[in-house]
């Protein structure tokens, strides 16, 4: 698959600027650069990806660990990943 370099790096810079600041909310364990998720698949279209434990109705979460749709013009998906141990 491939994808547009200057789509891919902006992403990339987008991420870079915002990852320590996605860190610290709540239930956020990681952050990429990957595919969107509909209803469990992969699509082609790339973003930023915030990994979380686990995905919780916003409702049920503080309004400083909200995760936003966008950044800066790039489309920011949720994705689900469990637990994540380091391993040694």
């Amino acid at each position: 698959m491939n994808y547009d370099p200057e789509e891919y790096q902006k992403i990339v810079t987008v991420k870079d600027r915002y990852k320590d600041q996605l860190l610290k909310k709540a239930n956020v364990v990681g952050v990429g650069v990957g595919r969107r998720k509909v209803t469990g698949e992969l699509t082609n279209r790339l973003v930023l990806v915030v990994m979380v434990e686990k995905k919780v109705p916003v409702a049920q979460l503080d309004p400083q660990d909200v995760l936003p749709k966008e950044l800066e013009g790039v489309s920011v998906d949720v994705q689900e990943m469990g637990k994540i141990k380091a391993q040694t």
